[in-house]
């Protein structure tokens, strides 16, 4: 391999591979679901089943609402593989790292050099939640219906 590439590689591997998803377990597994159906709640849903406690974080970033949308998308995915059809949000928090500004130099024999380095700061966005079983889930995405009397 040639050995220019590895640091182009170190970087991407630090920058893709950042994001990730913890569990603790509070209960029994169930069938995996389609993380599609998933559901996230702000409050426990009556007569729901705790299933695990989840963390889960997105790539580095700049702080973008995308990065907010891709934790949020990790938990959902996470709870469907252990047979979640909800999920109660805890919150979302942003993590930053610094910038800054380097200037090095240095000799070795007849040999000399230096550089200067530039340092970005970047943003992880971190979700936290419960996946929960809820026995009859509301259904998604749809508003009551009223049933309308006619009048005569």
């Amino acid at each position: 391999m040639n050995v220019r590439i590895l640091p182009l590689l170190g970087a991407l591997l630090v920058v893709t591979g950042c994001a990730s998803t913890s569990r603790v377990m509070l209960g029994q597994t169930r069938a995996p679901t389609d993380p599609a159906l998933v559901q996230i709640y702000s409050t426990p849903p009556p007569g729901s089943i705790e299933i695990a406690q989840l963390e889960s974080s997105s790539a580095v970033g700049f702080g973008t609402q995308g990065q907010t949308d891709a934790a949020v998308a990790r938990l959902k995915k996470e709870a469907a593989a252990l047979g979640a059809n909800g999920v109660i949000l805890m919150g979302v928090e942003s993590s930053s790292s610094g910038g800054g500004v380097s200037v090095g130099g240095g000799s070795y024999g007849s040999h000399s050099g230096g550089g200067v380095g530039i340092g970005i700061p970047t943003t992880q966005k971190r979700a936290a939640g419960v996946a929960i079983w809820v026995p009859n889930p509301p259904p998604a995405n749809r508003l009551p219906v009223q049933t309308i009397t006619p009048t005569r």
